[in-house]
């Protein structure tokens, strides 16, 4: 005697049927793996077309193709890739000056050259808020195409300190608080401390002032920056320029750092400043500062 009730025969599939099964599992199974991220990419490709939502961290690293598995020439964004990328590190850039405590809001502007012209910066609107688009092209005359919003009112410096400087690729120009209170003082930073050399010489000088956005504060500025990689501007902040994005944020920073050990160092009384030849041999050192496989 068999207890329990024995289970109902159930009919044995056919084979079209058992192969319809095997390939809805697959598919159940393939789809709980990426469905997540196809959504997130799909998601952001279409944000990102409206102008105000870039690429999640994984969609960024997927790259685009279009029919064929072509890469296209444009973008999703409708901008040539190198400058589509060019505009997304640039307001990266730009909100990491706010993030490290060199501008606030809307202060400061920054720039990147691009071949023909530049691109910056637009005024008036909060790093957190720009858009790839929304970053202003002009051309080496500074005229802006048309449809595009109005650029950074300091556009006239970055113009002219790319035409004057072949080697500068990008600029950070900031309110940073030490910074800011040497040039209200209209003080250069002297070599108090041998890592002046960074900006190139044995300080980093103080433009005359003149208003913001003028042709006279660019003159000025230009000036300043001759055999140098960043200036004051009196009664008004710190440019610092750059090979590229990246090198001119580090130069502001370091910059910065060092106005507010220089604006301590007065606090106790005369700082001791390094003589003229002590300050050769520092820009000699540093001809293969932080170099790694230099001697």
């Amino acid at each position: 005697m068999k207890w329990g009730r024995s289970a109902a025969k159930q009919p044995r599939p056919t084979a079209a049927v058992g192969r319809r099964r095997r390939l809805l599992s697959v598919f159940v199974l393939h789809g709980a793996r990426v469905g997540r991220r196809s959504a997130d990419f799909i998601g952001a490709l279409q944000g990102a077309a409206q102008g105000r939502q870039s690429l999640s961290p994984w969609a960024a690293r997927v790259p685009y193709r279009g029919p064929a598995g072509r890469r296209p020439t444009r973008s999703p964004h409708g901008l040539p890739l190198d400058e589509s990328t060019l505009r997304q590190s640039l307001i990266d850039i730009a909100r990491e000056s706010v993030r490290r405590g060199l501008n606030r809001g809307t202060s400061g502007n920054v720039s990147a050259r691009v071949p023909g012209g530049l691109l910056i910066t637009p005024t008036g609107i909060a790093y957190d808020d720009l858009a790839p688009a929304d970053l202003v092209r002009l051309d080496a005359h500074g005229v802006a195409a048309p449809g595009q919003l109005k650029p950074s009112s300091e556009w006239r410096f970055h113009r002219d300190i790319y035409a004057a400087r072949p080697d500068v690729g990008a600029i950070v120009h900031t309110h940073s608080r030490y910074a800011s209170a040497l040039a209200c003082q209209r003080r250069a930073l002297p070599a108090f401390h041998y890592m002046i050399a960074l900006a190139g010489g044995d300080s980093v000088r103080c433009a005359d002032y003149a208003t913001f956005g003028s042709a006279e504060l660019s003159a000025h500025a230009v000036a300043a920056l001759e055999d140098r990689h960043a200036c004051l501007l009196a009664n008004h902040g710190l440019i610092a320029t750059g090979a590229d994005l990246a090198h001119a944020l580090t130069l502001a920073e370091e910059i910065e750092s060092l106005a507010a050990q220089y604006c301590a160092a007065l606090a106790c009384g005369t700082p001791v400043l390094l003589d003229a030849a002590e300050m050769t041999r520092v820009l000699a050192q540093f001809q293969t500062y932080g170099r790694q496989g230099a001697s």
